[in-house]
């Protein structure tokens, strides 16, 4: 990660003092012959200007030096104090105008995803939502994380994710989501609550370190709880024992290289397919793409689809098809 401009132009600053302080001192110790202590001591109360007593009497040769160091040593001194001056009203100003362009930004946020916590599972929740060109906004305590967000132009809060305010400073109210995915179980739980709290209709994911953290965090009112544990031991053995079809499913979730793409569409009380069968809807001839499955209201998937079959409201159709296809239904569900 790159430095901060301010921060390089402070350390050659006090690089340059450091290196006038160090000329002075072997000066000193070349021209009148002084120790270490005595050479380092006449040179720092010399570009400091404080007026003591010389350490010992100089030679003519030592009051030249002395006077070139004066000179050197007191613009050095003040061009480091300007330059860390400068750096920290620099940091300053920008930390209060970057956090209210921040602000501003993350509060034209509609429909938008809250991802607490930016570990490892969250780096990665973050990288897919970017790819997907998803609006969503991080929370994290940590400083580091705040730096490296910033570089990264991300929207972010630097604050406790179980905290109502930063919650609705995160636009909860119209948020679409919420991804929990903080170190511990506990911080996970409390999130979640809180966020329920808040928002009574948000769809809620949480991670689980431990199956028995589970229960709870449903309870919490998570709509899903995920293990990364239990997840990947179920990829791994996917990717063992049919590996092709999980390559294939990797390459229609995750992949840019293939046409086709797998998504879910909402049918809302404007869609046109609403209270329509399969049949009526003609979804294949009108937009090209294919319903996989039905997944209803109840939470339950309707898999063994024919002509009769009843689109419902509140019902999400599981999809296949190129993009322009997708956009097409998309489009068809949206419009009365």
């Amino acid at each position: 990660m790159a430095k901060h401009g301010g921060l390089r132009r402070v350390e050659i600053a006090l690089m340059i003092l450091l290196g006038v302080i160090l000329g002075g001192t072997v000066g000193y110790m070349a021209i009148e012959g002084w120790d270490f202590l005595d050479a380092l001591y006449m040179t720092v109360i010399t570009i400091a200007t404080v007026g003591f007593d010389e350490v010992h009497a100089l030679s003519v040769p030592g009051r030249i030096f002395t006077l070139l160091l004066i000179a050197g040593g007191v613009l050095s001194a003040a061009y480091a104090f300007g330059r860390l001056v400068e750096f920290m009203i620099e940091g300053y100003i920008t930390d209060i105008w970057g956090g209210r362009s921040m602000q501003k930004k993350i509060t034209q946020l509609r429909d938008h995803y809250i991802v607490c916590g930016f570990g490892r599972v969250g780096e990665q929740v973050a990288r897919e939502f970017s790819r997907n060109k998803a609006p969503f906004v991080v929370l994290d305590n940590n400083s580091e994380v705040k730096r490296y967000l910033d570089n990264e132009g991300v929207l972010y809060i630097q604050g406790d994710a179980a905290d109502e305010d930063v919650l609705k400073k995160a636009g909860i109210e119209k948020a679409k989501g919420l991804v929990s995915v903080v170190d511990s179980d506990a911080d996970n739980v409390y999130v979640t609550l809180t966020a329920r709290a808040l928002r009574p209709d948000l769809f809620i994911i949480a991670r689980a370190n431990l199956e028995s953290a589970a229960y709870k965090l449903k309870r919490a009112g998570a709509n899903r709880v995920i293990s990364p544990y239990s997840l990947g031991g179920r990829r791994i053995a996917s990717m063992v024992l049919k590996p092709v079809v999980s390559d294939f499913l990797d390459t229609v979730m995750h992949g840019e290289e293939l046409e086709f793409q797998l998504s879910e569409l909402l049918i809302d009380s404007a869609s046109s397919l609403k209270d329509m069968t399969v049949r009526d809807a003609d979804i294949r001839r009108k937009s090209g793409a294919m319903v996989l499955s039905i997944y209803r209201k109840n939470g339950t998937f309707t898999n063994d689809l024919h002509g009769d079959t009843k689109i419902e409201e509140g019902d999400r159709l599981i999809v296949i098809g190129t993009r322009e296809q997708l956009d097409k239904l998309e489009s068809m569900t949206t419009t009365a």
